[in-house]
C-alpha cells in the first residue's frame, strides 16, 4: 500500500513533496501593461530617483552622505590619512552596494580627482584625474584619505538633533537623513545624476559668490542674482563665454546651456601652443584623438604634431606647429571642430522632501535657508533643553544649600537605600530627578565651597536660557546666525574664481587679424564720448576743432594706427578697439561717437580712453569716498581679439577719476572739506583683480567726498611736505581757500 501511494503523489505532483506544491505554476496569465508598470517597474524607478541618482538639499547623494557620515565617525576631521579600503569596508555598513562603487564615490569627491571646487576628502596617492580618461586611479590599497578641512562644515553641531536620524538597511546602526551644512553646498560643487525619466545636472559656482548671494537673499528676497552670483565656476577653469540674459534665464528657470572654452598660451620660441585648461564635459584624450582625426582628414593643415605633456604640473597638450602657421587662426577652427569648447546643460533637479523638482537658484537658496533655518532651530532648542535640565538640578541643590546637615542627617537616619531618595524629596520640597542628583553626590563635595561653585552657575544659566529662548522666539536672530556662519565659511575657505569669464560678444573666432601700418596720428577725446584721429598733415592744415555744444577735449594723445584702445565706462565695462579701426578725421568735423561706433550697452558711456602698445604701467580708479584702486594695464590684455571686458573695475564704489599710469608718479588728491593730500602711486598696492576695491587712501567724512583728483605738478604746493604723509589713509591739510572756490567744492 505505501508504494502506491508513492506513486499517486508522484502522478499528482510531479515527484515533488504534496506541501510544495504552487497551484498555477507554469500556467500563462494575461496582464494588463500598466499593472506590470505599477507593480514592478514604478517601485525600482522611484528608488532610482529618490535614493541614489538626484542630490538632495544640502547637495548630497545618498552614497556620497554615508561614506562621509563614516568617514566622520572614524575620527577622520583630523589626524592623518588611512588606507581608502579601510574606510570602503567600514562604508560598506551603512552602503551595501559594493566595494568598488563606494571607491569610485571616495575618488569623485577627493581632492586628488579634480572634480570639485571644494573636494570633501583629502587624499594621498594617485585618485586619477576628472579631465583623463585614461588616468586610472589606483586600487583602494594602495590610496589613503581623510576628511578636508571643509568637511567640518557638513558635520558642524550634527549631535545636537539638527536632523533626523534613520536605520541604516539591517537596522544595526544609525545615519542622518542630511547633513546640517553651514553653506549651500548644493550650488558650490557640481552634481550630476541620471534617473529613471529624469535626470540632474548642476554646474558648480564660486562659493563666496554664492555665500554673498545667500546673504543678500536673507537680507531682501527681491534681489537679482545674477547681480552677485556671477556665472559658473569650474575646478579645471576655462574661459565661459558669458551671456547675460542667457544666465538669468538659467537662474530663474533652473534649465538651459551655455558655452566653456579652454585656455591656451603660445611659445612664440617654441613654434607651439599649450592648453592648459578644457571644458569641464570633455578630456584630453577626447581633444587629442579630434584633432588628430581633424589632420588625417586634411581639414587642418598647420600642426606638425600634438601630444599630452600632462604631469605633476597639471595639464598640457602640446601642439606643434609648422612655420607660418598663424596660431590664432588655428585655435579659431579648433574651438569650432573640437570639444576645446564645448556647452553644458543645467538641469538644477533636486529632490525636496522626497520629491524631485526643477529649480531656480533664487529657489534653491530659498529652500536652502529653510532647512538651514530649521537645523539652527534645532540646535538651540537641543542646547535649551540641556541648560534647562541642568538649571533645575542646580535649583534643587540651591536647596541643599539652606541645611547640608538635615541633607546629611535625612541620608544616615534613613534605614533603606530605596527610601533616601524619597526622604530627600520630603525633607526639601524637591523633585525625584533633583534628590536623585543631590544623592549621587560624593560625600567629600557636601561641602559648602563645592555646592556654591556649582550655584554660581545658576545665573549664567539663566542668561543663557534667556537668551537661547529668544532666538527661539525670532526669526530675525536665526537668521542673524544663519548669515554669521556664513560670512565664517567666506572668510576660511572662500577662493577667486578658477574660470574666467568673458562676454559672448566678445568671442571673435570668425575675425581674422588684421596688419596695421605703424603711421603716427594724434588722438582727442571729449568729454561727451567723441573720437578724433587726425594725421600730422591734417593737423597742422586744420583750425580750431569743431565739438558739440557744452562738450570740450579732455584727452590729447600722440599714437600711431597701430596702438589699441581701451575705453572705460560708466557701467565698470572696458571695451577694446584698434587705433587703425577708426577712420582719419578732420578738426572741422565732431568725429566718431564712441558708444556708437563700439556698440555700447543702452545708457553707458566712456569716462576714460586708455592708449597703448605693450600694456605697461597700471590703472588708478579714485572714487568718492577716497579709495583707490591700481590695477596693471596687462590685466586688461586678452589672447583673443575680444571687444568688452566686464568687471573693469569696482562697481561698490563711486567712480570719480580714472588714470592711466605709464611710471609711478605723485597724485594730488583734493576733498570737498578743503583738505589736499599727496601721494605717490608707488605707496598704492597693484592687484591683478580688475573689480577689486582698492584702499583707502584720503579719509572722508559723512557728507563728505573726493572734488578732484590729478596728477600732481611739481613745485605748485608749497611747501610739499606739509601735504604729505607716511602712512594710509590719512585726512589731508588743509590750504586756504576763497569763498567761490569752496562753494563749488560744497556743490
Amino acid at each position: 500500500m505505501p508504494p502506491k501511494k508513492k506513486k499517486t503523489q508522484e502522478k499528482v505532483t510531479g515527484g515533488l513533496p504534496a506541501d510544495a506544491y504552487i497551484a498555477g505554476a507554469g500556467m500563462v496569465v494575461e496582464q494588463p501593461i500598466t499593472e506590470t508598470l505599477e507593480t514592478n517597474y514604478m517601485p525600482y524607478a522611484m528608488s532610482v530617483i529618490v535614493s541614489r541618482a538626484i542630490p538632495e538639499i544640502d547637495g548630497f547623494k545618498p552614497s556620497h552622505r554615508k561614506l562621509l557620515y563614516t568617514m566622520y565617525n572614524m575620527g577622520l576631521l583630523n589626524g592623518g590619512t588611512i588606507k581608502s579600503a579601510n574606510i570602503v569596508g567600514r562604508t560598506m555598513q551603512l552602503n551595501p552596494h559594493g566595494d568598488a562603487a563606494i571607491y569610485e564615490t571616495m575618488v569623485r569627491l577627493s581632492e586628488g580627482y579634480q572634480a570639485l571646487l571644494h573636494p570633501y576628502v583629502q587624499s594621498k596617492g594617485s585618485f586619477g584625474k576628472a579631465y583623463s580618461r585614461d588616468m586610472a586611479y589606483a586600487a583602494s590599497r594602495y590610496t589613503e584619505a581623510k576628511l578636508a578641512t571643509i568637511s567640518s562644515e557638513l558635520f558642524r553641531e550634527i549631535d545636537k538633533d539638527t536632523v533626523d536620524f534613520v536605520d541604516n538597511y539591517d537596522a544595526t546602526m544609525k545615519e542622518p537623513v542630511l547633513f546640517p551644512v553651514t553653506f549651500p553646498s548644493v550650488l558650490v560643487n557640481a552634481n550630476t545624476g541620471i534617473a529613471v525619466g529624469m535626470a540632474s545636472s548642476i554646474c558648480p559656482f564660486n562659493l563666496r559668490e554664492v555665500c554673498e548671494t545667500t546673504i543678500a537673499y536673507i537680507k531682501d528676497d527681491t534681489i537679482n542674482v545674477a547681480d552677485t552670483l556671477l556665472a559658473p565656476d569650474f575646478p579645471i577653469g576655462g574661459e565661459l563665454l558669458y551671456d547675460r540674459e542667457e544666465m538669468e534665464a538659467i537662474y530663474e528657470s533652473g534649465r538651459g546651456s551655455f558655452k566653456v572654452r579652454g585656455v591656451y598660451s603660445y611659445d612664440k620660441s617654441q613654434n607651439c601652443i599649450d592648453i592648459t585648461e578644457i571644458p569641464p564635459t570633455t578630456t584630453s584624450e577626447a581633444i587629442i584623438e579630434k584633432v588628430i582625426e581633424l589632420v588625417k582628414a586634411k581639414k587642418v593643415t598647420e600642426i606638425n604634431d600634438i601630444r599630452d605633456e600632462t604631469d605633476l604640473k597639471g595639464l598640457k597638450i602640446t601642439i606643434d606647429l609648422k612655420r607660418g602657421a598663424d596660431p590664432e587662426k588655428l585655435m579659431k577652427k579648433l574651438f569650432k571642430s573640437t570639444p576645446l569648447q564645448d556647452s553644458f546643460a543645467c538641469n538644477f533637479n533636486i529632490l525636496i522632501a522626497g520629491s524631485p523638482r526643477v529649480m531656480g537658484v533664487k529657489e534653491i537658496i530659498s529652500e536652502w535657508v529653510a532647512f538651514r533655518e530649521e537645523c539652527v532651530r534645532r540646535r538651540v532648542y537641543f542646547d535649551l533643553s540641556k541648560a534647562r535640565d541642568r538649571l533645575h538640578l542646580l535649583k534643587g541643590l540651591q536647596k541643599i544649600l539652606l541645611d547640608i546637615d538635615k541633607a546629611i542627617k535625612i541620608v544616615r537616619e534613613t534605614e533603606e537605600e530605596k527610601e533616601v531618595v524619597p526622604n530627600l524629596m520630603i525633607g526639601f520640597g524637591i523633585d525625584e530627578i533633583q534628590a536623585e542628583y543631590v544623592a549621587e553626590i560624593k560625600l567629600r563635595h557636601l561641602n559648602r565651597e563645592y555646592i556654591l561653585k556649582r550655584l554660581n552657575d545658576v545665573e549664567k544659566l539663566e542668561q543663557e536660557i534667556e537668551e537661547m529662548q529668544g532666538i527661539l522666539n525670532s526669526r530675525s536672530k536665526v537668521m542673524k546666525i544663519i548669515v554669521n556662519d556664513l560670512n565664517e565659511v567666506i572668510k576660511k575657505y572662500g577662493q577667486d574664481r578658477k574660470t574666467r569669464i568673458i562676454s559672448a560678444e566678445e568671442d571673435e573666432t570668425d575675425s581674422l587679424v588684421v596688419e596695421v601700418d605703424n603711421s603716427p596720428v594724434t588722438l582727442f577725446f571729449t568729454k561727451d564720448g567723441y573720437f578724433k584721429k587726425i594725421t600730422p598733415q591734417s593737423l597742422r592744415m586744420s583750425g580750431e576743432q569743431k565739438l558739440k555744444e557744452g562738450d570740450e577735449i579732455t584727452q590729447i594723445i600722440e599714437s600711431t594706427n597701430a596702438h589699441e584702445l581701451l575705453f572705460f565706462t560708466n557701467k565698470c565695462q572696458v571695451y577694446k578697439s584698434r587705433v587703425a579701426d577708426f577712420s582719419d578725421g578732420k578738426a572741422s568735423v565732431l568725429g566718431d561717437f564712441v558708444p556708437s561706433a563700439l556698440e555700447f550697452d543702452e545708457g553707458e558711456y566712456p569716462v576714460y580712453m586708455v592708449n597703448t602698445k605693450d600694456y605697461m604701467g597700471y590703472m588708478l580708479f579714485v572714487f568718492d569716498n577716497g579709495r583707490v584702486s591700481k590695477v596693471p594695464l596687462s590685466a586688461y590684455e586678452t589672447k583673443t581679439n575680444r571687444k568688452k571686458l566686464i568687471n573693469a573695475y569696482c562697481e561698490k564704489f563711486t567712480l570719480h577719476t580714472v588714470i592711466h599710469l605709464v611710471e609711478d608718479t605723485d597724485l594730488l588728491l583734493k576733498s570737498t572739506n578743503g583738505r589736499m593730500l599727496l601721494v605717490n602711486s608707488a605707496s598704492i598696492p597693484p592687484k591683478t583683480t580688475k573689480n577689486n576695491g582698492g584702499i583707502a587712501v584720503m579719509t572722508q567724512k559723512k557728507g563728505q567726498r573726493i572734488y578732484t583728483a590729478e596728477l600732481y605738478e611739481k613745485g605748485s604746493l608749497e611747501p610739499e611736505h606739509r601735504y604729505r604723509t607716511k602712512n594710509l589713509p590719512a585726512a589731508g591739510s588743509l590750504k586756504p581757500t576763497g569763498a567761490a572756490e569752496q562753494a563749488k567744492m560744497d556743490l
